[in-house]
């Protein structure tokens, strides 16, 4: 059986970026963003997600199989393989503009894989017609896994209206670990500051909900009060990964402390601040690294030292 196994849920898509006057196409996707991070620091990690038999399917499907992410599904319940097209400023921050097709297949794990985290994710986690069946799935491992979920909000293709917040908080009330950035939480509430509106989301049943905030560091909320982190000091090349990469790093460390895993659920709720801290810390050290290089392009094991 495979010991501290990860299933992440979401979208994989090909991310065309431009800026400068030069256009470059890198594998990406918020879940696969992730999946890749959490292999690359040598979590065995399975994704399902969903791509088409086409050229920018291969050039996924390739990415995936070579950074060791297996399939946790038949991706071939779309007709096209997703896009984002990524506009990038001066600074290097991202806009973007999709080209989606939603839909998900049955999650079909081997039988020797038994999940310590489920991870659900951005676009895919609430587009229909397969936002349903990613909430479906979750609800079926939470037995036994630590379920993750990252609101990595899109608006320009999903909105934010009432269906779409109904479809957020479910997944935050199955949740133990909600992440969100300052930015997708005034998005999803925009009459409140970010600060009231992820202590709303902590009321939901999560045991922490952890917000990045930029240049600002990260901060998480818990029950038993506030943990602020710094951001690391680093040249921007692009932030596209950056979230993800936080999100998976955040991940492998409460692994490391042996917090992942149904059996663990009252263990992760005791974490204290300083692990709190511990953990918030190698998360911002692994983005600080996605974002000093162009695209999703996470660190390895041997890169975080």
């Amino acid at each position: 059986m495979f010991s501290g196994a990860a299933l992440v849920i979401g979208e994989a898509l090909v991310d065309v970026v431009r800026g400068d006057g030069n256009q470059v196409e890198y594998p990406g996707g918020s879940a696969a963003n992730v999946a890749v991070a959490l292999a690359r620091l040598g979590r065995p990690t399975w994704l399902a997600t969903s791509y088409a038999a086409d050229e920018y399917g291969v050039l996924l499907a390739e990415h995936l199989s070579r950074n060791d992410v297996q399939r946790a599904n038949d991706p071939g319940a779309v007709t096209r393989t997703s896009s984002a097209v990524a506009t990038l400023d001066a600074g290097g921050a991202a806009t973007y503009t999709f080209d989606l097709q939603w839909r998900l297949n049955p999650v079909d794990l081997p039988p020797d894989v038994v999940p310590a985290v489920v991870h659900a994710c951005s676009i895919g986690a609430v587009l229909e017609p397969g936002a349903v069946d990613v909430l479906g799935e979750v609800q079926r491992f939470r037995g036994v896994a630590t379920v993750s979920y990252d609101l990595n909000l899109r608006p320009s293709i999903t909105g934010t209206g009432p269906d779409v917040v109904a479809r957020i908080e479910k997944l935050v009330a199955t949740a133990d670990v909600v992440k969100a950035s300052d930015e997708d939480l005034e998005a999803l509430s925009p009459e409140a500051a970010w600060e009231d509106t992820a202590l709303r989301l902590l009321e939901l049943g999560p045991t922490a909900v952890v917000v990045t905030r930029g240049r600002s560091g990260a901060t998480v909320l818990r029950r038993g009060g506030r943990v602020d982190v710094p951001a690391s000091r680093v040249k921007v090349a692009d932030t596209i990964g950056a979230g993800d990469t936080f999100g998976a790093a955040l991940l492998d460390a409460l692994s490391s402390l042996g917090l992942l895993g149904a059996v663990r659920r009252d263990a992760l709720a005791a974490l204290d601040d300083a692990g709190w801290h511990e953990v918030v810390s190698a998360a911002v050290r692994a983005a600080a690294i996605t974002v000093s290089r162009p695209g999703a392009d996470p660190p390895t094991r041997a890169e975080l030292g």
